[in-house]
């Protein structure tokens, strides 16, 4: 993930900090209230607690769209008082925030002129096709009649995303304000990419009084009297649209969210709260997702990441392949889309490369940021072709494959070309323009890639894990390339991936250590640091059994298991901080990712310590929602686990961790050719005594199964089937 943030280490140099982190997200101080966060497609909006925008400090507030913010207020007011919040809740399915307020007391002079607790407001508030829809009701509980003056306070700035997160223009576009009608203000902004972009307020029924930064309403209500206000905030249409009426629009939302789910194969348990977990989970990873010209695809995260990422669309995809495949068509077609053709220095483009991010903001038209279509990512390319393998296993997607099959090659010789700059057999990297990221692997905080001394790795360099993308990328695409006729292009993969996992154990393998060196520098020097990238080669399988068994003893030992889950660098190394982004946090979908692993080696005993750790992790979080990261403290009995500030919430490969957790337990492997679904070695976690899957689907075909745990074994029942499909356990080594 790219542009994100980490802390700085105390005792960093002041020029390392400034000039390395041009794209560091700023921590000022606690937000005053709580934030929720709601998204369809390429909208999504940040709100406090109380359903207002930026009435209060310290959140990065707004509606925005296609990276620009569009609404940088929009304040309630009771009376010219701020309301008191009773509750706020999130629908189950994300689709829409309702907020429960209140008044306080409201005096005139001395005397109380309204006893707080009378008067009920409701705002339900929700995102549909670019428009943020909002319904205020309010109903007098007192048994006399109560005068009330509800006031909106509104305005905009058209921020790009990234002024939003810190960074100052020296110039910017012109904006206006004016009045459509006695119920409409228009906000317009001519941007510096000569762009226009237009926010309009719509008010039903029209206010007492309007104007183009605030409009008040006054109620004269008797008792139990209810009356509702509604607004709607249309991002970029025209001055005369008007918007769906409230209960239309939400209900057509409701109905399009379930459309777009159905066929996801969904999970039960026997744990309430594990089935809270997954409930958010698929919630939050269903908000994430926008309908684009190529599929589906799941943004990476809110607030930072509300958009196209290569990387994490791809490990996203892989960790929901078992659940739903069609998310991976999705992702690997737009992928394809926009792949590089050409070189492009500031864009970090090569032929062959796939994309890492891509922006719509003002910025990023400006080459402000090179992020309008940037490739800066060294993984994104092998996960493609790794993804791309394992799309057709689950599927037999023959059709797919075969349109992919040009993107495909085409990113196999930029791995063998120039991701290889010195023809050392490694992918490599070290950007193109200094103003494109350092660091281009997955965790690309400034300081993550370094020597067991502490000092920065310099020159290009080659990341463990991505020579296991590679590997598996290759592996996969062999099996593909045979069943095309490929016959001889199967052959040269399959001996490639063999002498690259033979170059590899001889250059990252440090037996000092008893693991994998983070990677390799310029120089070929090893960075000798234990990192959770040596827990992901378990997950490619490039590693050999024995070795890979000595990876996970060490990952399960306390410098990285804090009980929570996998750091990402063990305690006691030079780097280590457990508050930083890349350098001893925890991340889930890293975890996920090396539980992975640990099942392909037969693991299982581990793998259920690392579900158990972080299911305890998400029943502590806020909705049961497991965060972006989270810090990488030790478990301490009756508390739960310390949070990461910046930390996105949602984030597309966090909400999946909990599926891919489960994927690992089972052992869930799928054969499309052979209409079979496979079982290896099923484990469940002593939290879960039952599990049931229903519309797994292979093919056309799709079972319904109970999966019971007896100790340490499991057994499985088929409750429905539909089609041709056959199920088994298989007990290996």
């Amino acid at each position: 993930m790219a542009t994100k943030a980490n802390v700085q280490r105390a005792d960093a140099p002041l020029a390392e900090q400034i000039t390395e982190s041009p794209f560091y997200i700023p921590m000022t101080g606690q937000a005053a209230r709580p934030r929720r966060t709601l998204k369809h497609d390429d909208t999504f909006v940040v709100l406090d607690s109380h359903g207002d925008i930026g009435a209060s400090a310290g959140g990065p507030d707004g509606l925005f769209n296609a990276d620009t913010r569009y609404l940088a207020r929009l304040e309630l007011l009771l009376n010219q008082t701020q309301p008191l919040l009773l509750g706020s809740n999130l629908r189950d399915d994300n689709s829409a925030l309702t907020i429960d307020l209140t008044n306080p007391d409201i005096y005139d002079g001395d005397r109380i002129v309204l006893q707080k607790d009378l008067i009920h407001i409701v705002r339900t508030i929700f995102l549909w096709r670019g428009t943020a829809y909002q319904r205020i009701a309010v109903q007098n509980h007192g048994d006399r009649a109560a005068h009330i003056d509800l006031t909106f306070l509104f305005d905009n700035d058209f921020a790009d995303l990234f002024e939003v997160r810190g960074a100052r223009r020296p110039r910017r576009g012109t904006g206006t304000s004016e009045l459509l009608s006695p119920a409409d203000v228009r906000f317009e902004y001519h941007g510096l990419d000569g762009e226009a972009r237009t926010t309009n307020l719509h008010f039903d029924p029209r206010p007492t009084l309007l104007a183009v930064n605030s409009g008040s309403y006054h109620f004269a209500l008797e008792p139990q009297q209810l009356t509702s206000v509604f607004v709607a905030v249309t991002c970029n249409y025209a001055a005369e649209h008007r918007p769906a009426p409230f209960m239309h629009g939400l209900l057509a939302h409701r109905r399009e969210m379930r459309r777009s789910t159905a066929g996801t194969a969904s999970v039960e348990t026997s744990n309430s709260i594990f089935n809270e977990v997954l409930c958010q989970s698929m919630a939050d990873l269903n908000m994430l997702m926008t309908d684009t010209p190529h599929g589906r695809y799941p943004y990476a995260g809110i607030p930072w990441y509300s958009t196209t990422f290569g990387r994490d669309g791809l490990i996203s995809a892989l960790q929901m392949l078992w659940i739903d495949p069609r998310v991976a068509c999705g992702v690997l077609k737009r992928l394809a889309a926009y792949q590089a053709t050409a070189v492009d220095a500031l864009n970090d483009a090569e032929p062959g490369k796939i994309l890492h991010e891509m922006r719509g903001g003002e910025m990023a038209a400006l080459r402000e940021v090179p992020f309008a279509q940037y490739y800066g990512s060294v993984d994104s390319t092998p996960l493609f072709v790794l993804l791309a393998g394992f799309y057709f296993e689950r599927t037999g997607d023959e059709d797919t494959l075969r349109e992919l099959w040009p993107a495909i090659e085409a990113a196999l010789a930029w791995i063998d070309g120039p991701g290889d700059p010195d023809r050392d057999g490694f992918v490599e990297y070290q950007r193109a323009s200094e103003q494109g990221l350092a660091n281009q692997g997955w965790k690309d905080s400034f300081d993550a890639i370094f020597h067991a001394d502490g000092q920065l790795a310099e020159g290009h360099i080659a990341l463990c894990e991505v020579q296991g993308y590679v590997f598996a990328g290759k592996r996969l695409t062999a099996r593909c390339a045979r069943q095309l006729g490929f016959a001889e292009k199967a052959r040269r993969l399959d001996e490639e991936a063999t002498q690259l996992a033979a170059r590899f154990e001889e250059a990252f393998w440090c037996p000092d250590m008893g693991t994998y060196a983070l990677a390799l520098d310029g120089a070929k020097r090893p960075c000798k640091v234990r990192t959770s990238n040596a827990g992901q080669l378990l997950f490619t399988g490039i590693i050999g059994e024995d070795r890979a068994r000595m990876v996970a003893a060490d990952l399960m030992r306390p410098r990285f298991f804090t009980g929570w889950g996998i750091r990402t660098v063990a305690s006691g190394e030079s780097r280590y901080n457990p508050m930083s982004y890349h350098n001893g946090s925890i991340w889930p979908h890293d975890n996920a990712l090396i539980a992975l692993g640990l099942a392909r080696y037969g693991l299982k005993h581990s793998v259920e310590h690392l579900f158990k750790g972080l299911f305890g992790a998400a029943s502590y979080m806020d909705l049961r929602r497991l965060p972006e990261l989270f810090c990488g403290f030790h478990r301490e009995r009756r508390f739960g686990p310390t949070l990461y500030p910046v930390a996105c919430s949602p984030q597309a490969w966090a909400s999946a961790t909990p599926f891919t957790l489960l994927e690992a337990s089972l052992g869930l492997e799928f054969d499309a050719r052979a209409g079979e679904i496979r079982l290896r070695n099923p484990r469940l976690p002593e939290f879960l005594n039952e599990v049931v899957l229903r519309d797994l689907r292979l093919g056309d075909c799709s079972v319904d199964l109970r999966l019971r745990r007896h100790g340490d074994d499991v057994s499985l029942e088929m409750m429905r089937t539909r089609g041709r499909v056959q199920v088994s356990i298989v007990l290996s080594r």
